[in-house]
This record gives C-alpha cells, structure tokens and sequence, in this order.
C-alpha cells in the first residue's frame, strides 16, 4: 500500500487485509503498516441464517464471518507464498434482541435511522488473523452507541449529504464523518466502532514479530 510505513524492513511476513472495506484499509494505511489487500468472497448470508438457525449469539455469528474471510484467502495463498497472515474482520449491529444487516438503499436507511434515534444499540465486532490456513489469533469487541433523538430535519440534510454511504455501513452512519452527529453518547473503542479493533491487533503483531517492536 502506498503511504510511509514503520514496519521492520527484514521481517519476512507478508499481511494482508481480507476485506474490501475502504475504512480499514485507511485504518491500516493510518497505523503505518505494510499490507495488500485480497478479497475473496464468502457467502455471509448463508452464515448468518445457519447461525441464527442454530441460536447462535451475535458475537459468534460475527467471529465466523471474520474467520470465514480469512480463511478462504489464507488457503487460496498456501500453494504460492509462506509467512503471509492474513486479517479478516467483521461486524453486526443488535438493537432490541435484533439483528441487522446493511440497509439496501436510502430509503431503508431512512427508516432504520428512524427506528434507532433515541435508542442504544450495540456493534459487536471480531478480528481473526490466519496463518497457513488456520486461524491463529482472534478479538471480539462490543461497543454500546446511544443515538440521540435528532429531527427529521436534521435527518433528511444528513441523508442528502450522506447519499449513498449511507448504504455502505449496518448502522447506516460513517462514524468518522457526518455520522457522528446522530450520536449523543457511546461506550467503548474508537477503532472497534469503525470496524476493526486495531490496538489488540497491533499487539498480536508486536508479539508474533511480524511488526517492529
């Protein structure tokens, strides 16, 4: 990736980030590392409603699929590369016992950010590392986000503002952006909200040696 990094130059590992998602990527790029980005898609709707039809709890449910993309990239490589660890991550969003996925267009945003604002909800994520592929490290995170009972006013100028984005998220918000305003309290790591609990990542790749220390 492009950008100054401070990863040891003689360290042979190889990261890469199983994940298309834009914000991680600037997440990475942000924290200086070193990484490529390969994406191989898995079916995560099939996962969620397997899981779900075994009662599983939202914290399993997102450590599989961060499992599941790792997993499928980190056996794609095993025949070309060795040392590459490759980090998966994933997220969902519970309000009221519910589970949500990504609205699928702006009108549903609308709607959600509706049923949200003036409640808490929570995003439960997981950020699982393969190596030669096998799982070989893991994180659950749960933050606490507590929406603030804005105007539909104040809604529909973040709506036209937001447009599509809105979109692009479970929560239908950009934490990092305009999406922080629709928030008058929340608890737990910056990071983790954004999608990917980097510190405990970073940690692990301290720890492992595949990062300077």
């Amino acid at each position: 990736m492009s950008g100054p990094t401070i990863q040891s130059a003689t360290q042979a590992d190889t990261l890469v980030l199983a994940s298309g998602s834009a914000i991680r990527r600037d997440i990475l790029n942000g924290a200086g590392l070193d990484f490529e980005v390969i994406v191989k898609p898995v079916d995560e709707g099939a996962i969620k409603l397997a899981m779900l039809d075994d009662g599983a709890r939202p914290r399993e449910i997102a450590d599989a699929l961060a499992e599941a993309k790792a997993l499928r990239v980190s056996k794609s490589l095993l025949a070309e590369r060795q040392s590459v660890r490759v980090i998966g991550a994933d997220q969902v969003m519970v309000m009221d016992g519910v589970l949500f996925d990504k609205p699928t267009s702006v009108d549903a945003a609308r709607e959600r950010l509706k049923a949200m604002r003036g409640k808490r909800h929570e995003l439960v994520g997981s950020v699982v590392v393969a190596q030669d592929g096998q799982p070989v490290w893991r994180y659950l995170s749960e933050t606490r986000l507590w929406m603030r009972d804005f105007s539909d006013e104040f809604l529909e100028d973040y709506l036209k503002v937001e447009g599509a984005l809105v979109t692009k998220s479970v929560g239908a918000y950009r934490f990092e952006g305009p999406g922080s305003q629709l928030f008058s309290r929340v608890e737990g790591d910056f990071f983790s909200i954004l999608g990917l609990s980097l510190l405990p990542l970073l940690q692990y790749l301290r720890d492992c040696g595949a990062i300077a220390s």
